[in-house]
């Protein structure tokens, strides 16, 4: 599939991470991105279905880890194994780009000509049309102009767990200048940068010519620039040993000056705690969000997981409980987003959801 200037679509999602946001429901057994938790069906799953609509199903690859492996063949039966990048080691998404751009480079017809799309495995994005028709100006942008771009979101709520973008004027039709990215602010800068209206979330979604990216990388990566020769090889434990932990955000990003942005005309969520699931699911007359064998009597604004048996609450409000693999989690809704300090605190096969 090429877009209707010429130029060949390729999609990478990366789908590695567990989503300890997530725990118990989320645990090495089942990271987050095989959770439902942006309808009916898991995470990947749609994010496949939306990555071919962009590119065929041969030109879409998944990055994940190899313990991964049984989780993705279960969900996605039909997924072409050759598509399937297994990472040695997690060494972050610079790392795990910078592997995926070169195999892209290596199948494509027309490397130069190739287009590469980044996502994640868990987000949730409608409606899909307009995802399309966004990602689509950007690969024809992106096909056609020496720029790493990334996908920004006009932020409707001062959001402090999000990475934002400051936007400048028109570099090309759609495309915008960055300024800089800021790193999740506390929430009255975040109030500010909503009045000024010239900042976009950092969605994750990048759009680059593999051959650009991997230019760039060996000119601002310097963790990464002297081991890119390894991928080139085929040797891709040495690289992934040879290399430092790294973002594709911090490693590069933040300092190539070849950046740009095109805004996305879509709603999009990363999903990055369990109160994000009250911005996703409709809930009851009482404000009360149920999924499972969830039942709230005299309750009001909780939120109810419950997939390893019935929860019921009775006079209870503002609360998360939580049931999955025999655990149950029971805090305050606000503190929903603080689950990695107290998981730090627990024994590591509880962690792990074993009991």
């Amino acid at each position: 599939m090429n877009d209707g200037t010429g130029f060949e679509r390729w999609v990478v999602i990366l789908a590695g991470g567990i989503g300890s946001r997530f725990w118990p429901a989320s645990t090495p057994r089942r990271p987050k991105q095989f959770l439902a938790l942006g309808g009916a069906r898991p995470l990947i799953v749609d994010t496949v279905d939306r990555a071919e609509r962009l590119a065929p199903a041969g030109r879409v690859l998944i990055v994940a880890g190899a313990a991964l492996q049984p989780h993705i063949e279960r969900h996605l039966p039909e997924f072409p194994s050759e598509c399937l990048l297994l990472e040695p080691q997690a060494r972050g998404t610079a790392a795990a780009l910078a592997w995926a751009a070169t195999v892209i480079r290596d199948r494509a017809d027309d490397p130069e000509r190739a287009v590469m799309v980044s996502l994640h495995s868990d987000h949730v994005i409608r409606p899909v049309d307009r995802f399309v028709d966004t990602l689509g100006r950007a690969v024809d942008a992106a096909g056609r102009l020496d720029r790493l771009l990334a996908i920004g979101v006009t932020p409707d709520r001062p959001e402090t767990g999000y990475g934002y973008m400051e936007v400048g004027g028109p570099l090309d039709e759609g495309v915008l200048e960055i300024r800089r990215f800021v790193e999740k602010p506390d929430r009255e800068t975040a109030e500010g940068y909503i009045e000024r209206g010239d900042f976009l979330w950092n969605s994750g979604m990048f759009v680059w010519r593999p051959t650009f990216l991997l230019a760039q990388l060996a000119a601002h990566a310097p963790e990464l620039a002297g081991e890119l020769g390894r991928l080139d090889r085929g040797d891709i434990e040495g690289f992934f040993a040879a290399i430092p932990n790294l973002t594709i955000d911090h490693g590069l990003m933040e300092r190539s000056p070849h950046i740009a942005t095109v805004k996305a005309d879509f709603a999009w969520d990363d999903v990055g705690a369990w109160a994000a699931l009250l911005r996703v699911f409709p809930r009851d007359d009482d404000g009360n969000l149920l999924i499972g064998h969830g039942q709230a009597v005299d309750s009001r604004n909780n939120l109810i997981w419950a997939e390893d048996g019935p929860v019921v609450t009775f006079d209870c409000d503002d609360l998360l409980v939580v049931r999955a693999f025999g655990i149950t989690l029971v805090a305050p809704l606000e503190r929903s987003a603080d689950l990695k300090r107290l998981l730090a605190e627990l024994p590591e096969k509880l962690r792990e959801g074993e009991i």
